[in-house]
């Protein structure tokens, strides 16, 4: 009879800390690239704005008064309703994906994040990006010119457009970002707090201002997107980050999500046949390596 040593408590710790960093990459990649999918259907973004928040709203509808950060203001509690992963992001990104492809939103989303969270870091802080940072910006900065140059070639001003949202949802979500730790927000009351609000407001805008093709589009396609859009970056996302960032830390998380823009355009190909020319290849790569650099420059 063979007796198994049981695995070092660390060894499991950064197991479950790998699964769930694997897990949100997977889930923020498809994310873009379903998003993209919908978009391209009958429904509008306002549609799968809507499905999203019907799912996570009657899920975490029950946990609300538990969960509530009662030690927060108005104005933080403001700040992470219209800057988390609420309507106002997701409408941002499945707005410019009706304009551009797959590769741009996770070029430009991923890709820009870091600028607007260094600008607000020395804006409140008054602390100067290293030089390892600058560099690594510097690289991103190249890599995503290189992306839009092909797009504003080929589909002019609707890249420009789709870039400007995707810029837009970077800026807006970066101060959720650099908040967060700063209102000491646990990822039940970040779930909460995104969530609930932003059902109860959303949804009636949808049903009685917003254009809708729900009515058109296919039953397949409007359970799909429920079930991915609400499940997928509505909660399972954030569960995964708490989890990758308490077992693994923050810095190798982070690593992690520099990784979106390349899986992104790699599962665009087959999902929605979408194949970047060789200058987008290239941004790309410079994007991932400029974003993996500045992980590092956070460890300096």
């Amino acid at each position: 009879m063979t007796v198994q040593t049981p695995m070092p408590e660390d060894v499991q710790n950064r197991s479950i800390g790998l699964a769930a960093a694997l897990g949100l990459l997977v889930i923020w990649s498809g994310f873009i690239v379903f998003s993209r999918a919908g978009v391209q259907t009958a429904l509008t973004p306002g549609d799968i704005t809507a499905l999203r928040f019907m799912v996570t709203g009657v899920l975490l509808a029950p946990f609300a008064w538990a969960w509530w950060p009662r030690h927060l203001g108005p104005v933080p509690i403001v700040l992470i309703v219209l800057c988390g992963s609420g309507a106002l992001y997701a409408m941002l990104v499945y707005m410019g994906l009706r304009y551009t492809s797959a590769a741009y939103a996770g070029v430009f989303t991923n890709g820009a994040l870091p600028f607007f969270t260094v600008l607000l870091v020395t804006a409140f802080t008054g602390t100067l990006p290293n030089r390892l940072q600058i560099v690594s910006l510097v690289i991103v900065t190249v890599g995503a010119v290189l992306v839009a140059v092909t797009g504003l070639r080929s589909t002019g001003e609707g890249a420009a457009l789709g870039i400007v949202f995707f810029l837009t949802a970077a800026a807006i979500q970066s101060i959720y970002i650099f908040g967060v730790r700063r209102w000491r927000l646990t990822p039940r009351q970040a779930l909460v707090t995104i969530n609930i609000p932003n059902a109860l407001v959303f949804l009636p805008l949808w049903y009685f201002f917003l254009p809708s093709g729900l009515a058109q589009a296919e039953t397949g396609t409007i359970l799909f997107q429920a079930a991915y859009q609400g499940l997928g970056p509505g909660l399972l996302a954030m569960v995964c980050f708490a989890l990758a960032a308490n077992h693994l830390g923050p810095t190798h998380t982070a690593g992690f999500s520099a990784a979106v823009p390349a899986s992104a355009a790699l599962l665009a190909i087959p999902v929605l046949s979408e194949i970047p020319g060789p200058l987008e290849w290239t941004g790309i790569a410079l994007v991932t390596i400029g974003l993996l650099m500045l992980v590092r420059a956070r460890d300096t």
